[in-house]
């Protein structure tokens, strides 16, 4: 039985590839520090044998007994709510968490894939984003703690496999959502549905012409499953070319919650891109792969979720805590 260690395991994507490599036949080990994970996420695993799970901070030393045969590194804050209160954890997470990630998997002589983010891209002057743009990054910005933090874990990762010979694969993922997401976490789908759930009128930033594309879980943890187990190290783009305005997405969301909310208009954050649409020419020809959901039926099961959350869930503004947390 292959062995695999899933960092930010508890987490939403994380979570999702448990359950993906557990369905394979995997001996999974989750490891999450629970800063933004839940372990409600991963409650459904626990009785199995071939499932182990590790509550630890990947910023310190990461020990595994034993083999190790696969190592996805996902544990990172990601949305923007989240990681504009903890920035410096954000950027350790990235940057000594990735390096002692990447010490483990040359210890073991184990293959590590990397999360990395179309937000390496910050606000894209070529459209849509290819893997070979090198991006437009404000490095000193509110938002650059993350986008840097990425940018970091590429390039330690690549500097791992040319100088130590390590097995490394990268992952660009776009907007992804579906079950198990947070309500109120910043992102853009969970939001609209916690206004139109609590019959608030839905907020939309900037003009709303800024585009987002969106790809549902399962069909991003396809794409990440079928890069670890491929031959190709360097980055690919994995997420659903198909491109919506943020305005049009809201009307979406009120057609299919029913309601008949308003759409007001927020000026739009610092360095907030304006436009997000991958270029996944090199996941379909590598990797043979592309989405299959359509966003009307991803967003049909993603409510559907959100609609079975208990009431004091909806109600919250606020999901994680971070008064007691350390943040140095």
């Amino acid at each position: 039985m292959k062995k695999i260690l899933i960092t930010g395991g508890a987490g939403f994507l994380g979570s999702h590839l448990c359950d993906r490599f557990i369905k394979e036949g995997y001996h999974v080990i989750a490891m999450d520090n629970l800063i933004t994970g839940d372990l409600k996420n991963l409650e459904h695993l626990f009785p199995l044998e071939n499932f182990e799970f590790y509550n630890h901070d990947v910023t310190k030393f990461v020990h595994v007994p034993g083999d190790l045969d696969y190592i996805l590194h996902f544990a990172s804050p990601a949305s923007p709510i989240d990681y504009l209160k903890i920035p410096i954890q954000t950027l350790k997470v990235g940057a000594m968490g990735t390096h002692n990630l990447l010490g483990l998997a040359k210890e073991k002589q184990a293959r590590i894939l990397i999360a990395s983010t179309s937000e390496i891209y910050g606000d894209p002057l070529v459209h849509p984003q290819t893997e070979a743009y090198y991006g437009n990054v404000n490095t000193i910005g509110p938002r650059g703690v993350y986008d840097e933090a990425k940018r970091f874990m590429e390039s330690i990762t690549m500097a791992y496999h040319r100088f130590h010979g390590v097995d490394t694969r990268i992952v660009r993922i776009f907007n992804t959502y579906g079950p198990r997401m947070r309500l109120n976490d910043g992102r853009v789908i969970p939001a609209f549905i916690g206004q139109a759930l609590r019959g608030e009128d839905l907020t939309v930033f900037g003009t709303g012409n800024q585009t987002r594309s969106f790809c549902y879980v399962d069909d991003e943890v396809e794409g990440i499953y079928r890069l670890l187990l491929s031959d190709y190290a360097l980055p690919i783009n994995i997420g659903n070319p198909n491109e919506i305005t943020i305005k049009d997405f809201a009307e979406e969301i009120i057609k299919l919650t029913g309601t008949d909310q308003k759409i007001i208009l927020k000026p739009l954050p610092q360095d907030d891109p304006l436009q997000r649409q991958p270029d996944i020419s090199k996941a379909r020809e590598i990797l043979n792969w592309e989405p299959k959901v359509s966003r009307a039926d991803g967003m049909a099961k993603t409510y559907a979720y959100f609609k079975t959350l208990p009431k004091d869930e909806l109600y919250k503004r606020d999901h994680k805590d971070f008064s007691n947390y350390n943040k140095d």
